[in-house]
């Protein structure tokens, strides 16, 4: 078995509910939402941002605006949407029942090695 690929895919399952949190603090551009994900260890890369935050648009979570840059050409920032919001919160409440289950499990198995 493929551990790259089994941890791979423990984080692919996260990055949305991530992604959406960094956006739920504030307007944010793409690059400091790789910025802030590579600064918590979760790296990402663009091939993969973009096409993610496409589809969080498109299924009405996220919206953007442009705004002008003094160093190139205008930028896009995005924000939650209302529903963008409520699914970030049940994403949320998701992902604490997951970790307490998870602990809970690997707890029992650390006691017995």
């Amino acid at each position: 078995m493929d551990i790259e690929n089994s941890k791979a895919q423990m984080k692919k399952g996260i990055l949305e509910y991530c992604i959406l949190s960094i956006i739920s603090r504030g307007e944010a551009y793409a690059s400091d939402i790789l910025e802030e994900m590579k600064a918590s260890s979760l790296l990402v890369v663009e091939g993969t941002l973009y096409p993610l935050l496409s589809r969080l648009k498109n299924e009405g979570l996220l919206s953007y605006n442009w705004v002008e840059s003094k160093s190139g050409p205008p930028r896009k920032y995005y924000q939650l949407t209302d529903q963008g919001t409520m699914f970030m919160n049940e994403l949320g409440l998701t992902w604490q029942d997951l970790v307490k289950a998870v602990n809970n499990l690997t707890k029992k198995t650390t006691q017995q090695i």
